[in-house]
């Protein structure tokens, strides 16, 4: 079917707007083609009625997963860009990893638009080489797409010589075993280390708790920007700048480094290529020359990890704004202390942990201090990885107001990611005694008990907070969500009732 010329334009600003994807006039055939073949997917016989839905943004979530299947490209390999893995290997990760295996042994890592997952498996397999005691240290890679089959794909681990081109000679007789129709399955122990999940980096917002793309200490997106709208791209890498810890890296293709766009960057300059960190004025962080010379830095938090498969992983995570924050200002601050407050929250919204932390520690450190400054404060130092006094801050909060469910809900996050699990799970516990209506903690606990392998048990949970979703309008923010509605939050929990109904 022939789109006019006006209706391929308002259509490439759709898609821009959706997705973030830019169609230029010349590439206005692909983006036709790419339309009319999701529409046919979809079952969808009038092509002007889906536009027009497109158009006025009523387009259903998996709707635009499936548009994003045809309108993406992903073209990749293993340890694509060898300059690139050199890097990683000399100079980025050896430094990160001595720091941590001091302290708590953390690492987290980001393949954002990971497409089929040859480069996030590289990182794994890379990670492996170079901590020896992996078992003992906790480590999540991260990989999202925006294409659902490309991460279908991807989760199987299942490829093909052409993923291999130009890969190290010794990759497959060590990480993989070909099956009977020649093919190369990933061996399970480098499969299980990272975790795909959908993401649209032009529509959903991040750094979020629920999505793990807070805290990250390397963040690799490469080959993206490029065909991103302007104004998208520049917000896309000011919410990379968010979710890095003081001190994070961030990895692009050699093609889309720009001095404005990563301007809240410090440049470091390698032999051949380029890397962008998130500069730090405390001691102990990552630190660059110009050269690339690295020292040494600190530890980072990853939040609760609510892993599904991929189709099951579509939430669009809304990360916590200053708004959202804004009702927590509490009556009971005094003036001075309630524009440091205010001021501490705007730092947190940017990004700028330490500086928040400066902030907030200004009026925390005496005893009465109000409980929402020092649930604030316990964000602050977990996603500055400082995990000991995030915890010393929810039991502080506990302590002062022993009734409020929230305050056992971080905490319960804190000790999750300090891996006592059994700690984490009462907390969740005594944040539903004290309200047996709080969606989230019903929640949490099917998440652990859908990761245990505990089936029944995640039903259970899941159940009981189907239950209580009734009550919401569809529409309506969760408390304590980081801005998930209600009827999102449902869709995600059939999922995982249907995935775990089909491995009891």
């Amino acid at each position: 079917m022939t789109l006019s010329e006006q209706r391929l334009g308002q259509l490439g600003e759709a898609v821009e707007l959706r997705l973030g994807l830019r169609f230029p006039r010349d590439r206005w055939p692909d983006l036709a083609r790419g339309v009319e073949a999701a529409a046919r997917e979809l079952g969808i016989e009038d092509i002007h009625s889906f536009l027009g839905r497109l158009l006025a943004a009523s387009t259903e979530n998996h709707e635009i997963q499936i548009l994003a299947s045809h309108l993406t490209v992903g073209e990749t390999y293993f340890f694509r860009d060898e300059n690139h893995f050199r890097i990683l290997e000399e100079q980025i990760l050896p430094p990160l990893i001595r720091s941590r295996r001091g302290t708590e042994r953390r690492l987290r890592i980001w393949s954002a638009a990971c497409a089929s997952g040859e480069e996030a498996y590289s990182i794994a397999i890379l990670l492996t080489q170079l901590i020896p005691d992996l078992a003992d240290w906790n480590i999540t890679v991260i990989a999202t797409d925006i294409n659902p089959r490309f991460l279908r794909k991807a989760s199987e681990g299942v490829y093909s010589d052409w993923s291999f081109r130009n890969a190290p000679s010794w990759l497959k007789q060590r990480y993989f075993r070909q099956n009977k129709e020649g093919l190369f399955e990933l061996l399970p122990h480098i499969k299980k280390m990272v975790a795909f999940s959908y993401l649209n980096l032009a529509e959903d917002a991040y750094p979020t708790l629920l999505s793990n793309t807070n805290a990250t200490d390397l963040i690799v997106c490469r080959n993206v920007l490029m065909y991103l709208a302007p104004a998208t791209a520049q917000e896309v890498i000011h919410r990379f700048h968010r979710s890095l810890r003081d001190g994070g890296w961030l990895l692009v293709a050699a093609s889309e480094t720009s001095h404005v766009l990563f301007s809240k960057f410090e440049t470091v300059e390698f032999p051949g290529s380029f890397f962008y960190r998130k500069s730090s004025d405390q001691p102990g962080h990552v630190g660059a020359s110009a050269n690339g010379t690295v020292v040494e830095d600190g530890s980072f938090f990853p939040p609760f990890e609510f892993r599904f498969p991929p189709e099951q992983q579509s939430e669009r995570a809304t990360s916590i704004s200053h708004q959202d924050l804004q009702p927590l200002l509490s009556e009971t601050f005094e003036p001075e202390n309630a524009n440091a407050y205010k001021e501490a929250l705007a730092l947190y919204d940017e990004g700028r942990y330490s500086d928040a932390a400066d902030k907030l520690n200004l009026f925390s450190s005496g005893e009465g201090t109000d409980t929402k400054a020092l649930s604030l404060l316990a964000r602050v130092y977990a996603n500055q990885g400082m995990l000991g006094e995030a915890f010393a801050c929810s039991e502080r909060a506990i302590a002062d107001d022993k009734l409020t469910p929230s305050l056992y809900y971080l905490r319960a996050t804190i000790l999750h990611e300090q891996n006592r699990v059994d700690e984490a799970v009462s907390s969740l516990k005594q944040a539903l005694y004290l309200d047996p209506g709080f969606v989230l903690g019903h929640f949490a606990l099917g998440n652990h008990a859908l990761i245990q392998g505990r089936y029944k048990h995640a039903k259970k949970h899941f159940d009981n907070a189907l239950q209580l979703l009734v009550r919401y309008p569809v529409e309506e923010v969760l408390p304590e969500s980081e801005g998930i509605t209600a009827g999102r939050l449902a869709e995600i929990i059939r999922s995982a009732i249907a995935w775990s109904s089909r491995n009891e």
